[in-house]
């Protein structure tokens, strides 16, 4: 069971939500967890150094870090670790939460009682889908999703589409994507009235395929050219919507891997 601990000191919600992050994560996070995570629209990074963690979460003090505290270290250097976290002043407002196959009481009882963890105490022996309800409504109360409603991310030149438009197919770079919708570039000028329907619109998602219909919902000039927004229509299908979901959390996890390289 997760206990929860209440906290009035909790940091202002902010529009674009809190980052999620996963210390040594169990392989049945890293394989199903997170895609369940990033289908309700959190932006969730896999971590792999506990070494670097605290340059990191002072960067993103605002942020979430789930512990697993059955790899990396022994249970009482984690303990010494996260009380680090906890008093250094850079680091303080990170909301930390426990992840472990271990069922001991009183091990729970020093995280939740005696650390006072903010985003509770997850026993992962529960199974895959009572542990991830669990740890979706820890998300919820700690507000992580901001008021933001989806995530979306900035696609670095390895997102593509094309279209048939009248008798010509039409290509163009993706510029950033969600899972309702998506701003882009044609290679070459087009005009489309908004709200026209496009069908079959193929995207290539850094080598995936997939396949949606969307209106034009509308245009701004960006650099000499014309952006266009689509909303997909009605919701794409649940293949196609697994794997735009699925191409945003590579994008945030490499973000974030080029991101700690550059760590001191």
């Amino acid at each position: 069971m997760l206990i929860f601990m209440n906290d009035s000191s909790s940091p202002v919600q902010n529009d674009e939500g809190k980052k999620v992050f996963f210390l040594y994560p169990a392989s049945v996070i890293q394989n199903e967890m997170v895609l369940e995570i990033v289908h309700a629209e959190y932006a969730v990074y896999l971590l792999s150094d506990h070494a670097k963690v605290p340059r990191l979460m002072a960067r993103y003090s605002d942020s979430i870090l789930f512990i697993n505290l059955d790899e990396g270290m022994k249970e009482p250097e984690w303990e010494v670790f996260i009380r680090n976290l906890q008093k250094d002043p850079a680091t303080a407002t990170v909301r930390i939460g426990i992840l472990t196959y271990n069922n001991n009481a009183e091990l729970a009882q020093k995280y939740l009682m005696d650390l006072s963890v903010p985003c509770g105490f997850i026993k992962l022996s529960l199974g895959l889908k009572k542990s991830t309800e669990i740890l979706l409504k820890a998300l919820e109360a700690n507000e992580a999703r901001g008021r933001r409603r989806y995530l979306r991310v900035t696609c670095q030149d390895n997102a593509t589409f094309n279209v048939v438009l009248g008798d010509k197919t039409r290509s163009g770079r993706i510029v950033d994507i969600s899972s309702v919708g998506m701003a882009c570039v044609f290679e070459n000028s087009v005009a489309i009235p908004v709200r026209t329907k496009l069908v079959d619109i193929q995207l290539k998602l850094k080598g995936v395929l997939a396949k949606v219909s969307a209106v034009v919902f509308g245009t701004r000039p960006v650099d000499g050219t014309l952006m266009y927004v689509l909303l997909f229509d009605l919701a794409p299908s649940g293949d196609t919507k697994q794997k735009i979901r699925v191409y945003i959390q590579q994008n945030l996890q490499a973000s974030m891997e080029a991101e700690i390289k550059t760590l001191p």
